[in-house]
Order: C-alpha cells, then sequence, then structure tokens
C-alpha cells in the first residue's frame, strides 16, 4: 500500500496538478545560490543584507531559522492595535503553511528559502501543484529514513499517519 496523488488530492484538497514546484538556482548550495539567497530573503521579507547574510550565516544553508522570522514578523509583546497589510498576512499564512506541514524539515526549526521564492508572486500560489510537491518530498525522505546511518524523517508524515 502506497500513498497516491489521488490520496493527496481528496485527503488535503490541494493541487496535485498545475506548475511544477521547483526553483532552479537554489538546487544546490553555491557561492551564487547563497548569493541570490540573502537577496531574496532581504527583499521579501524587508530585512537589510547585512541582517539576511547574518541569518544565512547562521542557519548554515539555504535556510532561515523559524524563530528569526518570528522576531521580524510578530509585534513586541505588549503592542496592540499592530495591522499589517493583507498581503503581508497572506504570505506569512502560506510561509507557515508550507514550512511547518507539508514541506517540514528534520530540525522543525527552519524555513527553506526556496519556499520563499515560490512565495514571490502570491497570485500564482495557488496555480502550483502542492500536493504533488509534498508527496514527492515526503517519498524522498522515506527513502533517506531507509538508510542506517539517519535517526530522523521530514516531510508531511501526517499522510503516514493516514494509511
Amino acid at each position: 500500500m502506497s500513498i497516491s496523488l489521488e490520496d493527496v488530492s481528496m485527503l488535503l484538497k490541494i493541487p496535485v496538478t498545475g506548475k511544477v514546484v521547483a526553483v532552479e538556482n537554489f538546487a544546490r548550495y553555491t557561492e551564487e545560490s547563497r548569493s541570490d539567497a540573502i537577496k531574496l530573503v532581504s527583499r521579501l521579507l524587508e530585512v537589510s543584507i547585512e541582517d539576511a547574510e547574518e541569518e544565512v550565516n547562521i542557519s548554515k544553508g539555504l535556510t532561515v531559522r523559524k524563530c528569526w522570522l518570528k522576531s521580524r514578523w510578530c509585534p513586541k509583546a505588549g503592542a496592540r492595535n499592530t495591522t499589517y497589510p493583507l498581503l503581508e498576512c497572506t504570505a506569512r499564512a502560506y510561509l507557515y503553511l508550507l514550512s511547518c506541514t507539508l514541506f517540514e524539515d528534520k530540525s522543525g526549526s527552519r524555513v527553506s528559502i526556496v519556499l520563499l521564492k515560490l512565495l514571490e508572486d502570491l497570485d500564482d500560489v495557488g496555480k502550483y501543484a502542492w500536493g504533488a510537491a509534498a508527496l514527492a518530498y515526503l517519498y524522498r525522505h522515506l527513502g533517506s529514513a531507509t538508510r542506517l546511518q539517519v535517526s530522523q524523517i521530514a516531510g508531511y508524515l501526517t499522510l503516514l499517519e493516514v494509511f
């Protein structure tokens, strides 16, 4: 028994057909992809290049820490009536949904910069085949988890629990 695209579509109610969920220049960690990632984080999250570079260095890859994102997005304790534009709130919701459910990493504390790139144009978000990507991501990590030296797994494990 295995999980199919139809199962993903029926259970999660997310598209399994559409635009491919892929970002070419972030496929491998290179100096060029690192530089592109820093610029993307700076532009999309509205932080300085220096802050973005520091965060990418701390996270040691093409990721940012969820706690870092939260510190930039959430109002300070005690602040009231803080409002954010609808577009910004929508981007946050998508990013949280993707990084905490469908594309959870092994640490549970990082967000892939690839996800930021995919959320660059919110009009396109509904056009991506998120279900197919989530299933491929889960299968990839299931394959990795079969190796002797691996002790953790990533992906949307709720799909496994249903089966």
